[in-house]
């Protein structure tokens, strides 16, 4: 067999070989990129509120029976979606998440007044505006999701030995 018949016969192989990395490399960019959007849409609708919600202040933000408040509301209305300790639940995103705790309050406001009806969450609006500014209150309180410590860190000393502490008096 000369050269350029095995040329001619490798170019197909050769081609087939391509197309299929190039797929796979399509196929994970596509998934990396599903799951990057999947976050995305997650928290997407807090950055959809108007610049004029966005700029409202929360008038509560100084009164410290709000949070208290806040957290009865939020038990009684949010926790069966977004969890007991608000870091998501069955239907409903963690509200510790960055997105939410870096939010403006007048954004949080203005998802709790308007709902996020297609994804399940429900317009507030009939709610009385001072609760849902506590609501809001309590949220910000709440902070970024606290760290799982499954195992103590590696600097950490053990405790002395008991005859290490006899030995000390």
């Amino acid at each position: 067999m000369s050269a350029r018949t095995f040329g001619i016969l490798l170019l197909p192989l050769l081609i087939g070989v391509c197309f299929l990395s190039t797929g796979e490399t399509r196929q994970s960019a596509n998934f990396a990129s599903e799951k990057e959007s999947q976050a995305d849409t997650e928290y997407s609708e807090i950055r959809k509120a108007p610049e004029k919600a966005r700029a409202k202040r929360n008038p509560l933000e100084k009164d410290t029976d709000a949070v208290a408040a806040g957290r009865i509301l939020f038990q009684q209305r949010c926790a069966e979606c977004h969890g007991d300790n608000a870091e998501g639940g069955k239907k409903g995103p963690s509200l510790r998440a960055a997105e939410i705790q870096h939010a403006e309050p007048g954004a949080i406001f203005w998802i709790l007044t308007n709902g996020v009806v297609r994804k399940g969450m429900p317009v507030w609006s009939k709610l009385p505006e001072p609760q849902r500014w506590q609501l809001v209150s309590f949220i910000k309180s709440l902070g970024p999701t606290p760290a799982r410590a499954d195992a103590p860190p590696a600097n950490a000393s053990h405790p002395p030995a008991k005859d290490s502490i006899s030995r000390l008096r």
